[in-house]
């Protein structure tokens, strides 16, 4: 079975995914991973490839569309990249046998298209939470039957088990994106509210200067230490009783790598009631779900104090990681989806009429529903920083279309400055 994975590149937590599952497929599989852009991380591309795949950075769309052509599933491994929306739109496609794996989660911006869901034969979720997505819940006429959910993220085979140690000051670690975009500034607020001496919080990741910042204004900014980034989480989380991972309630992650590496070597989680993270954590079981960081402050105040309660859920936790979120698993659940799929004909698919045919559409497409209106973001778009899936981004890869002239109209007299849209996307 031939399977081309049509991705940007293999980075990041796409990268980590596949890095795991390639070794674990059958060998009846013959992977071939297209990249979009030039690899810049390659620690998991070569990981990938010394498990027998191929890689092939793409000189043109003619040559993914070759690539497509020779394969009987294509799967592209799909979030919110300029590239891939550019591919998506403009590659002439043969007829073919398509997998969406959606390493975003749709509930709010970046969003996913329902037209993609209906033109892909198959579209696969990496979190449970993305069912919540009104048009997937309740999806009109073919699109349910093609939907599904296969986890992406997975913990630390073989880890050693915790030996709890009652007589030392109990740690807290954070590890992942170390910025507001995704990190909830409520952290540091509750970190604030604990009593006690000694306490040490250990954050991992590259530190926004507004997290450093609001580190700096606290009472207690002695408790923080910022580790950097690390190429060794299991070592970084070593010294770590407790996993405190407050995210903000829009943030778009799915499987939450950080968060399942940490339970399956043993710590207790601390999360807000997201959804993501409620679909990976059962609360009092496996770990605890905050509803507000007040709360996160009196659990992590009772859990310094509880070495018999952090134990039991620490074990919880790493027992679940290790019999659920197995590469093993996903790669299982891949071969029963994909051998379904080859047994049905291959089909055209029009991505272009779902996204559009310009960089400015294919942008819009991730922050709107058809047919809704569209306000221009004014004066702080040319502020934006080019970070992942942002318009910043697409007009950084995309410089000079004239397609982006229309998202920069300014506001008009007496219009208002609109505020950060943080609400849930609703159908």
């Amino acid at each position: 079975m031939k399977v081309l994975h049509v991705t940007p590149h293999l980075g990041g937590g796409v990268g980590k995914a596949h890095a795991a599952l390639s070794p674990v497929l059958p060998e009846v599989v013959e992977q071939t991973f297209v990249l979009l852009e030039p690899p810049r991380d390659r620690r998991y591309l070569e990981a990938i490839e010394a498990a027998g795949a191929r890689i092939v950075v793409a000189g043109e769309l003619a040559e993914v569309a070759t690539l497509a052509g020779a394969a009987d599933i294509v799967q592209f491994e799909f979030w919110n990249h300029p590239r891939l929306f550019e591919c998506l739109a403009r590659c002439k496609f043969p007829a073919m046998r398509s997998v969406f794996w959606s390493h975003i989660s749709g509930l709010y911006r970046p969003l996913i298209q329902p037209g993609l869901m209906a033109e892909a034969a198959r579209f696969v979720f990496t979190s449970e939470a993305s069912l919540s997505i009104p048009w997937a819940a309740a999806p009109r006429g073919s699109i349910k039957p093609k939907l599904s959910v296969i986890n992406s993220g997975f913990g630390f085979a073989d880890a050693p088990q915790r030996k709890p140690e009652p007589r030392r000051v109990p740690s807290i670690a954070y590890l992942g994106t170390v910025d507001f975009v995704k990190m909830h500034p409520g952290f540091f607020d509750a970190i604030d509210q604990l009593v006690g001496a000694d306490i040490r919080i250990l954050v991992w990741g590259a530190a926004d200067d507004a997290v450093v910042a609001r580190a700096q204004a606290m009472r207690h900014r002695e408790r923080v230490h910022f580790c950097g980034e690390t190429a060794d989480p299991a070592a970084a989380l070593a010294d770590a009783d407790i996993f405190f991972y407050p995210l903000q309630p829009d943030h778009f992650g799915t499987a939450e790598n950080a968060l399942i590496e940490a339970m399956s070597l043993g710590l207790t989680p601390v999360v807000l009631d997201n959804l993501a993270e409620r679909a990976i954590v059962r609360d009092s079981e496996t770990g605890f779900v905050a509803r507000n960081v007040a709360e996160c402050a009196s659990l992590l105040q009772m859990l310094l104090l509880s070495p018999e309660v952090r134990d039991r859920i620490a074990r919880n936790a790493a027992r679940h990681v290790a019999e659920n979120l197995s590469p093993a698993q996903s790669a299982l659940e891949f071969m029963i989806l994909w051998l379904g799929l080859v047994a049905e004909p291959a089909t055209r698919c029009d991505f272009c009429a779902v996204i559009g045919d310009s960089p400015a559409d294919w942008f819009l497409a991730t922050q709107r529903l058809p047919g809704a209106a569209w306000v221009p973001p004014g004066w702080q778009a040319s502020e934006q920083r080019p970070a992942k899936g942002t318009l910043a981004h697409f007009e950084n890869v995309f410089a000079g279309d004239e397609s982006f002239a229309r998202l920069r109209r300014p506001l008009t007299a007496g219009q208002r400055q609109p505020a950060p849209e943080r609400e849930r996307i609703r159908a």
